[in-house]
């Protein structure tokens, strides 16, 4: 039985939550785009094309945060296209900085696999967190 587009993305999720990235990359399609909006000073912003790209996404913010709070509260569903709202509380490696902020991820579902990705977040609140200077 296929999975919905909804079901997919949960279980992506879980291996983001798991730091699971071999189990991620399994469920993207070989042509996937990823778009995370903001300035360089964020070390996982830019725009990834293809696995390759996808994986080293996966594994730089996996590498640059600590994950206190990553919890969608909402999946919301329109054919392939699933929009997730949540809440998130990472700390900056880099500098030790918390931050919190709500997201939207837009993702789009191609054969049981996210072909698109994009993640909406307070932007400055990232910005803040990895622009301090590093603790002692």
């Amino acid at each position: 039985m296929a999975s919905s587009p909804v079901e997919i993305t949960q279980q992506l999720f879980e291996r983001f939550g798991a730091k699971d990235v071999d189990g991620i990359v399994a469920l993207l399609h070989d042509d996937v785009r990823i778009q995370f909006y903001g300035p360089a000073v964020i070390p996982y912003a830019g725009d990834y094309r293809g696995v390759t790209d996808a994986r080293r996404f996966f594994e730089t913010v996996l590498s640059s945060v600590d994950i206190h709070q990553f919890e969608p509260e909402q999946f919301l569903a329109d054919g392939p296209m699933v929009t997730v709202t949540g809440q998130l509380h990472l700390t900056a490696l880099s500098t030790g900085v918390d931050f919190r902020s709500d997201f939207a991820h837009v993702i789009t579902v191609q054969g049981e696999r996210w072909i698109r990705f994009r993640d909406f977040m307070d932007t400055a609140e990232a910005v803040r967190a990895f622009s301090a200077e590093p603790l002692d």
